[in-house]
């Protein structure tokens, strides 16, 4: 479990604001472990988001390299990359972005149809992951018809259906109250620990930080390991 499965090398991003050159990241250096969970926190504005994106394919640096499971993602084209998200990276956002016209089952096999899995076996691993989850009753409902916290739930059994290396979750408990929140981490570290999994939490929630193994701190473009 000591292998790197996401890395990132001299990592820079900047942003052009008229005649300004906005430096958001500089030189960032960034190694995640098989199953580590790493907070990353921060004021807002410090680059939080645009971190995750980029680390997660979703954007491209303006110089150096993010590698997930040894795979340079700027180093690709746009339709390789896409399949090495759908591969080894999944996404958790603060607002779940399930498809309402679907149901749970239904929008958790969607990563699975996208990669040309059957329909027959999609649903059989996204049922599965449902229930691992806690949702065995609720497969049939649509995200109207699910709680908050039923429905972040099924984000996150999305986001692991394909089996990823690394999750990424930007304020993945901001809409869930304290109860719901704390089950969405005890969930997290079962997962960590039973899938070897790793997550990359961008938050807020000071308890959800300090549950993780690493907490880290971005402040003017660097990382910063925090006590």
């Amino acid at each position: 479990m000591n292998e790197p499965v996401m890395e990132a090398k001299r990592l820079v991003k900047c942003y052009q604001q008229g005649s300004r050159e906005i430096v958001v990241l500089d030189e960032l250096d960034f190694i995640v472990k098989a199953g580590e969970r790493i907070a990353i926190v921060g004021s807002s504005g410090s680059g939080k988001t645009t971190l995750l994106n980029l680390l997660g394919g979703l954007d491209s640096p303006t110089s150096g390299v993010v590698s997930v499971a040894g795979y340079d993602l700027a180093g690709v084209s746009e339709v390789q990359r896409g399949i090495l998200r759908n591969r080894f990276i999944g996404f958790v956002y603060q607002f779940h972005h399930l498809l309402a016209e679907f149901s749970a089952l239904e929008n958790v096999c969607m990563p699975l149809y996208i990669a040309g899995i059957s329909d027959k076996e999609a649903s059989a691993r996204a049922a599965s992951l449902l229930e691992r989850v806690g949702l065995r009753e609720r497969l049939t409902h649509r995200p109207a018809e699910l709680s908050g916290g039923e429905r972040q739930r099924v984000a996150i059994a999305r986001a692991l259906v394909s089996e990823p290396k690394c999750v990424l979750m930007d304020e993945p408990t901001g809409n869930l109250d304290r109860q719901t929140a704390l089950e969405i981490h005890v969930l997290m570290k079962e997962l960590s620990i039973s899938l070897a999994t790793s997550f990359i939490v961008v938050t807020h929630d000071e308890a959800l930080a300090a549950a993780m193994d690493r907490r880290l701190s971005l402040v003017a473009g660097k990382l910063h390991v925090e006590a």
